[in-house]
C-alpha cells in the first residue's frame, strides 16, 4: 500500500507543475532548413516503435498534423514549449531522469520518496507550457489535429507508460521541432461540433453527435493543475460491449502504478482528441465515426466527478 503524501511534498510538486501563462521568450535561431512542408498539406508525424518521424522545422501559426501510429502501443503527441535556451539535451539530462526515478518509486509503492524525486526537477520547470497535441491514439490508428503554434523551439513527447512503468519519452519519444517566425497564413478549420472543457463545467458539446466525418473544435475555458499535477484535455474513445467505464477512468491517471500503462483497458479504442492546451485557446481534431458507443474523457483523476467523462451513442 502506498504511503500518504505529505503536504510539503505536494505543495512542492504543484509549484513545479504549474502551467505558466506568461509571455513567451524568444528562442535561439533554428538550424538551416533543408525542406519546408507545404502549407497546403498536413504535416505527417509517424511512430513505428518508440519515435516521432517528422519534419524538423515548420512554419508558425495554424498547422494540421497527421499522426500515424504504426506501433503496437498507444501514444499521443504533446507539444512542450520550453524556456529560452532549454533543448532536448537539457530535457534528457535533468527532466526525464527525475520523472523516471519518481515513477519507479511510485511503482514500488513509496509515494513520499517519489515526491522527493519529482522535487529534484530544475527550478525553471514551472516555465514549461503545454500548448496542444493529439489525444490518445490506439495502435494502428491515425488522427488529424490542428494547433496554432508560436515561433520557437518546441519538444514533442509521449509519456504513456510501457508495461514495466517506463515512460515512452524515456524510450525515445521526445523530439525537437523548430517553429519559424514565418507564419503559414492558414486559417483554422470550420468545426461542425463545438466542445468546451473547463474545471467548472467539465466537458460540454453543442449538439448530438452523428455518424460520419466530423471536425471537432475544443475550447479551453480554463486550465488548472489537477491532483496528478497536470492539466485537462479531451480524448475521444470508442467503447465495445466489454468496456468498463470505471477501469477506463482509473487508467487515465498517469500518477498511479498502472495508470496510462500498456495494456489499455479492455474494450477501449482511443481515436484521438486534443492534448493539454492553454486557457483561452481552441484546438481542432477530425474523426469519422461509425455507429457505436463512445466517450469524451479527460486525462485527469476522477474524471467523472469533474464532469470530464461524457458517454454518447452514435446510431445508424
Amino acid at each position: 500500500m502506498m504511503k500518504n503524501k505529505t503536504i510539503p511534498f505536494v505543495i512542492t510538486l504543484l509549484v513545479l507543475f504549474l502551467l505558466c501563462i506568461g509571455c513567451k521568450n524568444d528562442k535561439k535561431k533554428p538550424p538551416t532548413i533543408t525542406e519546408q512542408p507545404s502549407i497546403e498539406k498536413s504535416i505527417e508525424i509517424i511512430t513505428e516503435v518508440m519515435e516521432f518521424v517528422s519534419a524538423d522545422t515548420i512554419k508558425s501559426g495554424w498547422n494540421t498534423f497527421k499522426y500515424i501510429n504504426k506501433s503496437t502501443e498507444p501514444h499521443f503527441i504533446l507539444f512542450d514549449d520550453y524556456p529560452d535556451g532549454k533543448t532536448l539535451d537539457t530535457v534528457k539530462a535533468v527532466v526525464i531522469p527525475s520523472f523516471d526515478k519518481g515513477m519507479a518509486l511510485i511503482m514500488d509503492g513509496d509515494m513520499d520518496a517519489a515526491m522527493v524525486a519529482f522535487g529534484e526537477l530544475p527550478p525553471w520547470f514551472p516555465e514549461v507550457k503545454f500548448v496542444g497535441g493529439t489525444g490518445l491514439i490506439s495502435s494502428g490508428r491515425e488522427t488529424n489535429v490542428t494547433v496554432k503554434l508560436e515561433p520557437g523551439l518546441h519538444i514533442m513527447e509521449c509519456y504513456v507508460k510501457m508495461a514495466n512503468g517506463v515512460f515512452h519519452a524515456s524510450m525515445g519519444m521526445a523530439k525537437e521541432i523548430w517553429v519559424l517566425d514565418e507564419d503559414t497564413g492558414n486559417l483554422p478549420p470550420e468545426a461542425d461540433v463545438n466542445i468546451s472543457i473547463s474545471s467548472i463545467e467539465g466537458i460540454k458539446y453543442d449538439k448530438p453527435i452523428t455518424k460520419g466525418k466530423h471536425i471537432f473544435s475544443v475550447y479551453y475555458g480554463d486550465q488548472i493543475v489537477h491532483e496528478h499535477f497536470l492539466g485537462h484535455d479531451v480524448n475521444l474513445v470508442k467503447l465495445d460491449e466489454s468496456a468498463n467505464i470505471e477501469e477506463l477512468e482509473a487508467w487515465m491517471n498517469w500518477a498511479t502504478p498502472t495508470g496510462l500503462m500498456t495494456p489499455i483497458p479492455k474494450g477501449v479504442t482511443f481515436l484521438g482528441g486534443v492534448n493539454n492546451g492553454l486557457a483561452g485557446s481552441t484546438h481542432y481534431f477530425e474523426e469519422n465515426l461509425d455507429a457505436g458507443n463512445y466517450a469524451f474523457i479527460a486525462e485527469v483523476p476522477n474524471a467523472n466527478s469533474k464532469g470530464m467523462l461524457k458517454t454518447f451513442k452514435v446510431t445508424e
